[in-house]
């Protein structure tokens, strides 16, 4: 009887879940926080049921595609990015290089194709008014969308969406494979491929992280098997897709040792020249770097270090510091990394995932903005190590959105401090007692 009833409790949680998501996907905005923070409440909560009770993999990837394709056909409701995504792979089918014109300078003249209008108005003032900052392969999945689906924004989306949920079942596979080598229980990759906060932002919101993710696990399994130059490749495919591998790269050079690390860096340089290429002007450059630039010295989003040091600021000078601390973030975050690259040792793969893990981390904890989807990166690398602590993150990281239910948009420092003291809070004990005792990873 208990058997039975259990079985009927996954299918109902199972399909409570999808329920959720299927509400989120078409009948939510996002001035709706008690609303979305209630819903991803539950759907975690059947995440971490379904984890722990269903212990058939076959079971839970179906499970995994079931909860991708309720989202198929909704429309992005945390993030207006796709609409730029749009825009830049329309203005590429019309010969106008989307790195050399803000959407501002353009809506009235060249930016002459189908929805054009309707793509400015919707992808927001802040994004019309800087120009693209989405690397090359990125702009390549733009491009052939907009090849196919230059008449529809619909399918346009659609199409976006199933080039995601692609790499996710890339991810799943080859994080298996890892996963086995590494001799640890395969069935961990479920904590990235059911994460709601993956699934939401992924699939639902359409942000391209798992693409380039798909792209650098299939790096470190090519490392895996002695096939450094494939690696090579795939990692350079991975920076071309968002830029945030280029923070690891200095990590790599112990595991390969030397030479191979001139070959292998090389190799990724040469090939993101070749894949920017297409995009060559002279303003490339600048304007390229000045976008990027935008996420130390101007935009702030659920940041915590800097946070602090903002107030210390206004405290000690009477002004928002951010001009300041912008410009010392990179060079901190620079010197972490080569810290980790010069005196940690690096010898394993698994050593490699766990030093990333803990180089984003530190990343994240001084930047000005951290949206939520760019923890997923975390989530990830979290699978292969003995932290937990991303998932812990991805847990609380929603409450960030309250920001806009506000109008007009007004961060909550209190729910900040609640999200930033669990974290830091689980992170200390993980370091401190290698692993969080309410989380069975023993899958």
């Amino acid at each position: 009887m208990q058997l039975f009833n259990l079985k009927y409790l996954k299918i109902g949680t199972t399909l409570l879940v999808a329920i959720l998501y299927f509400i989120l996907g078409y009948y939510f905005n996002r001035t709706q926080f008690s609303m979305l923070f209630f819903s991803y409440l539950v759907a975690f909560g059947g995440f971490i049921f379904l984890i722990k009770y269903v212990n058939n993999y076959s079971q839970l990837f179906v499970i995994g595609i079931f909860f991708r394709l309720t989202f198929i056909f909704s429309t992005p409701f945390l993030s207006q990015d796709f609409y730029r995504f749009i825009w830049d792979g329309r203005l590429i089918i019309s010969h106008i290089n989307p790195y050399d014109y803000l959407p501002n300078e353009i809506i009235h003249s060249v930016a002459n194709f189908i929805d054009a209008p309707f793509l400015y108005e919707k992808m927001g003032t802040l994004s019309a008014s800087h120009y693209s900052n989405y690397p090359p392969i990125n702009q390549l999945i733009f491009a052939l969308t907009a090849l196919i689906f230059g008449k529809s924004v619909f399918w346009s989306m659609v199409f976006f969406r199933l080039i995601i949920l692609i790499a996710d079942i890339g991810i799943y596979y080859y994080g298996r494979k890892l996963l086995l080598y590494f001799n640890q229980n395969p069935n961990k990759i479920f904590w990235y491929f059911l994460n709601p906060l993956v699934l939401i932002e992924l699939t639902g919101n359409l942000h391209f992280e798992g693409v380039m993710l798909f792209f650098l696990v299939l790096g470190f399994y090519n490392l895996v098997v002695k096939k450094w130059l494939l690696a090579a490749i795939f990692i350079a495919i991975s920076i071309s897709t968002k830029l945030l591998p280029l923070l690891l790269l200095p990590l790599f050079w112990q595991l390969l040792g030397i030479k191979k690390s001139i070959y292998f860096y090389s190799s990724i340089l040469l090939l993101n020249g070749i894949f920017f290429l297409p995009f060559l002007s002279s303003n490339l450059i600048g304007n390229f770097t000045q976008t990027i630039s935008l996420w130390f010295i101007n935009f702030e989003f659920n940041a915590s270090i800097y946070y602090v040091l903002r107030e210390a600021g206004f405290y000690i000078n009477g002004f928002n510091s951010i001009g300041i601390i912008g410009k010392i973030t990179p060079i901190i975050t620079i010197l972490i990394i080569l810290f980790f690259a010069f005196f940690k040792q690096i010898k394993t793969i698994e050593q490699l995932i766990s030093n990333s893990l803990i180089v984003l981390t530190i990343y994240f904890f001084i930047s000005t903005t951290v949206h939520p989807w760019y923890i997923i990166n975390l989530v990830l690398l979290s699978v292969f190590t003995r932290f937990k602590f991303p998932i812990i993150w991805s847990s609380v990281i929603i409450v960030s959105y309250y920001a806009y239910s506000v109008i007009p948009f007004k961060e909550n420092f209190w729910l900040l401090l609640i999200e930033y003291s669990i974290v830091y809070g689980c992170l200390l004990l993980e370091l401190n007692f290698k692993t969080l005792k309410f989380i069975n990873d023993g899958k």
